[in-house]
């Protein structure tokens, strides 16, 4: 790439008048699914917090993941991130809104996590991870996780908005330089995140691999929500116009790369762990891999690697935008099916089971989540007009 040089892009990218309607749309579909969530509370207040948990990181791996292919687009300047860094933007903004969300999760933080009741003071090897397991400095730990996120998304959205309202040609060097260390906090956070949320759920068991597998599985989640959303706005003006093959296929490259890098951490934990044979690692896995959770641990091996792997493989495919885009739902919903792999048989000990309020939590949040988004994306252009890259990006074939 050239040094870029200060310039204002004749074409303006206003968000479509129809977002107006999606936004709405979401906030019926939020209040349908939080009505059923709060009778499902007064139910089985137990299911609910359970449920709500897997709903929780599954819609907040999107937006964290968003943060983060967001900063991994800083860094290497490409085309393909220019296109959808305002979807990148207003997804990582809504981080600070999923911390307010992440209030029910303290509330039954008893019915959740068995660390958190008062029968764990007999377990012994829970007595040894106190210092770390415990209601405060778990409370305290993911409002860490949660603000460093916010502040890297606001601070990076705060100079892309300076940008295009000044035209400031070295604006996006320091859009490099925070993100340069901001995606290795990220990291390394995230590994923390993972071991909080979700390996703490069963507190005997642990995995050294289990902190970057659920990264990558991040990044999927993340990918596939903005391939979706790129179709969507590429189907109406004045996007329609601004993307092209060129860019889908980009999408389609990092996608593949992504499942290939869930693949390898998922098969690499399996192998460790598998080969090492200690009754307080490979539990975690013959719950799995048992009962009704074999047939969901088989579903993620073809839906969740294989048969995307073997899509995504065609160059053809990238490159057609609406094809990419049913990978990409494809994706979406089995990242659901492997956080909810990775968590309820940790509640339920084997016993595969489905509850409505899994589905009724997901439309909640989700609707609550899509619909911030969407009131985060029309604040400003589709496309960064003043980026002195835009001109390379929008010829991107």
């Amino acid at each position: 790439m050239s040094e870029p040089t200060a310039s204002t892009h004749e074409r303006s990218f206003p968000p479509p008048a129809d977002l107006d309607g999606l936004q709405s749309k979401a906030w019926i579909a939020a209040g349908i699914g939080i009505a059923a969530s709060l009778a499902g509370w007064f139910l089985d207040p137990t299911q609910f917090y359970r449920s709500y948990l897997v709903s929780w990181i599954f819609w907040l791996s999107v937006a964290a993941g968003c943060l983060a292919i967001l900063m991994l687009h800083h860094l290497s300047r490409g085309a393909w991130g220019l296109m959808i860094r305002r979807v990148l933007e207003a997804a990582a903004r809504t981080l600070p809104f999923l911390a307010i969300l992440f209030i029910p999760i303290v509330l039954g933080l008893e019915e959740t996590y068995v660390w958190a009741r008062p029968e764990a003071a007999a377990d012994e090897l829970i007595q040894h991870k106190a210092v770390y397991l415990n209601r405060t400095a778990f409370v305290f730990r993911t409002v860490v996780y949660l603000g460093v996120w916010s502040f890297f998304a606001y601070g990076l959205s705060r100079l892309s908005l300076r940008q295009d309202r000044t035209g400031d040609a070295t604006l996006f060097r320091r859009m490099q330089v925070i993100s340069a260390p901001g995606l290795g906090i990220y990291c390394l956070l995230t590994t923390f995140a993972a071991v909080d949320w979700l390996m703490s759920l069963d507190p005997h068991w642990y995995s050294s691999l289990f902190g970057v597998y659920f990264l990558g599985g991040q990044g999927i989640a993340a990918l596939a929500f903005v391939i979706l959303v790129a179709l969507y706005l590429a189907q109406r003006e004045p996007m329609a116009g601004a993307f092209n093959a060129g860019h889908f296929h980009d999408y389609g490259k990092l996608l593949l790369a992504f499942v290939m890098l869930w693949t390898y951490f998922a098969i690499s934990q399996l192998l460790i762990i598998w080969s090492a044979d200690l009754p307080e690692e490979i539990t975690w896995y013959l719950e799995r891999a048992h009962g009704g959770w074999k047939w969901v641990s088989i579903l993620l091996v073809l839906f969740h690697f294989l048969l995307p792997f073997l899509l995504l493989l065609s160059s053809d495919l990238k490159r057609n935008a609406k094809a990419l885009g049913k990978v990409a739902l494809l994706l979406l919903a089995m990242r659901w099916f492997d956080v909810f792999w990775l968590a309820a048989p940790s509640f339920e000990h084997g016993h595969l089971s489905f509850h409505w309020l899994d589905l009724a939590t997901l439309v909640g949040l989700g609707g609550i989540w899509l619909a911030l988004f969407l009131g985060q994306l029309k604040t400003r252009s589709l496309v960064p007009v003043n980026d002195p890259y835009l001109v390379e990006a929008l010829d991107n074939e």
